[in-house]
């Protein structure tokens, strides 16, 4: 949050802040499950007691470090974004060493479009596309967003 507190103008208020949804971590589940599920398999069909601790020993080991890799990977991501409604615009900021900023005033919305899939409405995440007056101008698609309807509305409510 420093970044947007360190942009308020004056006068200038937090109506809500915007986070990017946990789904991001989707791909460090994946590698979670998968290798959990082989250390099962292994150790229920692997027959050959010597090479079956080395087989156990590199799949744990493969897999637990490409969690881990993924896992830090989407809190990185996930820590260094900011996305807030103000009383006068919109903000988004992503990057760390390398930064993006996105800004747009609250009078030059003009419409704001939400895309959820059916996981996204069950899981309440989604995409939010911020658009501005005359179509061209939009800050970029953000994805995937937690609780998109609420963001939509907060933006809408001006």
């Amino acid at each position: 949050m420093s970044y947007i507190k360190h942009v308020l103008q004056p006068d200038e208020k937090i109506v809500m802040v915007g986070r990017l949804s946990w789904i991001l971590y989707r791909r460090a589940i994946f590698y979670l499950v998968f290798g959990i599920i082989l250390l099962v398999l292994e150790q229920l069909y692997w027959n050959e007691a010597w090479h079956k601790d080395y087989a156990l020993y590199a799949t744990a080991a493969v897999f637990g470090l490409a969690t881990l890799i993924a896992a830090f990977h989407a809190w990185l991501v996930r820590y260094t974004t900011e996305i807030a409604v103000t009383s006068k615009r919109i903000i988004y900021k992503r990057g760390f060493i390398t930064r993006h900023t996105a800004e747009m005033n609250m009078d030059k919305v003009s419409s704001v479009d939400v895309d959820q899939s059916i996981w996204g409405r069950l899981f309440n995440f989604g995409s939010v596309q911020i658009l501005g007056t005359g179509g061209a101008h939009s800050i970029e698609r953000l994805d995937p967003i937690d609780a998109p309807i609420a963001l939509r509305n907060a933006i809408e409510a001006k």
